[in-house]
């Protein structure tokens, strides 16, 4: 679907995108609001930059104090850009419903992630899914369908990425 950084960069929606931004990037790739929170939680598999979650961490309000407080350990207010942190501190091992478990408690690493929960129309999917993994699993697998039908690169058109940070050589 982004065959290079240039395309990622103005296709898929920043760390600190807000809501709108996010239901855009997905609508223009043919995919629906439902798609955007399900296909969210397969954002816990791995990590961010200090970089990306600093401005969350120190200047949003929405943010569980708790969690603000072990990321700022990680992520200074100044430097330390590439200090990491685990994109899903409630289950950082498994794939599972814990994203959404930690959007509900205001522990979405990235602004991006918890504008998926924060009073507006995905608050009761996130509830669901944060209650109900066999609910999660389902749906996610039913938009991962969608999502690999957006633009399919085929035949001599693509290719399979070696290495998903760089493009073969």
């Amino acid at each position: 679907m982004f065959p290079n950084a240039t395309d990622a960069a103005t296709d898929l929606p920043g760390p600190g995108s807000d809501l709108n931004r996010l239901v855009a990037g997905f609508a223009a790739k043919g995919l629906t609001l439902h798609d955007l929170a399900v296909l969210s939680g397969a954002h816990p598999v791995g990590m961010a930059w200090c970089l990306s979650f600093r401005m969350r961490v120190y200047c949003d309000n929405d943010v569980s104090p708790v969690f603000a407080s072990q990321m700022r350990q990680a992520c200074p207010s100044s430097g330390g850009d590439t200090a990491v942190a685990l994109l899903n501190s409630v289950t950082p091992a498994e794939f599972d419903n814990g994203y959404y478990r930690g959007l509900v408690a205001g522990a979405g690493l990235l602004h991006s992630d918890q504008e998926l929960f924060n009073n507006g129309p995905l608050d009761t999917l996130v509830r669901l899914y944060s209650a109900n993994g066999a609910a999660f699993a389902s749906d996610f697998a039913a938009s991962m369908v969608r999502l690999g039908n957006v633009s399919p690169l085929t035949g001599a058109v693509g290719e399979v990425k070696l290495n998903c940070r760089k493009v073969n050589s």
